[in-house]
């Protein structure tokens, strides 16, 4: 089977599966963005390329907002950014910082959910009773032990799990005599499962009349104006 087979199975599956929980995450999203609040996102490593995706995106809702710790980031290091992820304690000055309010939401994305980072970063927001999306791959985690002092797992400290059905190890490819999987699907998923959380986010904000912000893409002929309108909107979030 074609890797892209292999991705269109996958996707079907996180869709049978995944239903009611995309429902839910939705619907509390949308409450949120109605009472003026924003959605922060976090991952580390290839994770922060999906808490980066949904920002000014052309398409995409306009109050999304990434925590970028870049130490945590690939362009500084990957090596570094691995170490560090696992360091208990790291990422609590850089949340001191951020401008996440009362009534915003946090996304936590780690796939294996096992590294303290991620999990420091919900335990952190949890505490100060801002709810917590958490998107991991539950049997992955469930087959690791966590690295965190506290023994939890990112899903231990999550208001709202979205699974993204992945193996352990991410890879999903194998050929006979090779003794290596290859060919990772986590973005892939991870991707399509934020998109669908987000459409239907839209969707049920347009069904009460709310006035959707969403970002129209720059390289359209007249969306500067929109899209500035768009951004005084939700101004502290400094694009």
């Amino acid at each position: 089977m074609s890797y892209l087979s292999k991705a269109v199975e996958k996707l079907k599956e996180i869709e049978a599966s995944e239903q009611k929980n995309l429902e839910t995450v939705s619907e509390r999203l949308a409450q949120c963005i109605q009472n003026g609040g924003i959605l922060h996102t976090f991952g580390c490593g290839h994770s922060s390329l999906l808490a980066q995706d949904a920002y000014y995106r052309a398409g995409g809702l306009v109050p999304v907002r990434p925590i970028a710790i870049e130490p945590l980031m690939l362009h500084e290091g990957a090596r570094r950014s691995s170490d560090l992820e696992r360091t208990p304690g790291f990422v609590d000055s850089y949340l001191e910082e951020e401008p996440v309010e009362a009534g915003d939401m946090v996304l936590v994305i780690s796939v294996s959910g096992r590294n303290p980072a991620p999990i420091d970063v919900a335990r952190y927001y949890k505490a100060k009773g801002v709810q917590v999306i958490v998107l991991t791959a539950l049997a992955y985690s469930e087959s690791v032990a966590s690295r965190h002092p506290s023994g939890e797992r990112l899903e231990d400290v999550a208001d709202f799990v979205l699974d993204l059905h992945i193996p352990v190890g991410d890879a999903v490819m194998d050929l006979e005599g090779l003794d290596q999987s290859f060919s990772p699907l986590s973005s892939v998923a991870g991707t399509a499962l934020l998109h669908d959380m987000f459409s239907r986010t839209v969707e049920r904000l347009h069904e009460e009349g709310y006035e959707v912000p969403i970002f129209k893409s720059g390289n359209i002929d007249g969306s500067d104006e929109h899209n500035q309108r768009m951004m005084e909107r939700f101004k502290r979030i400094g694009f």
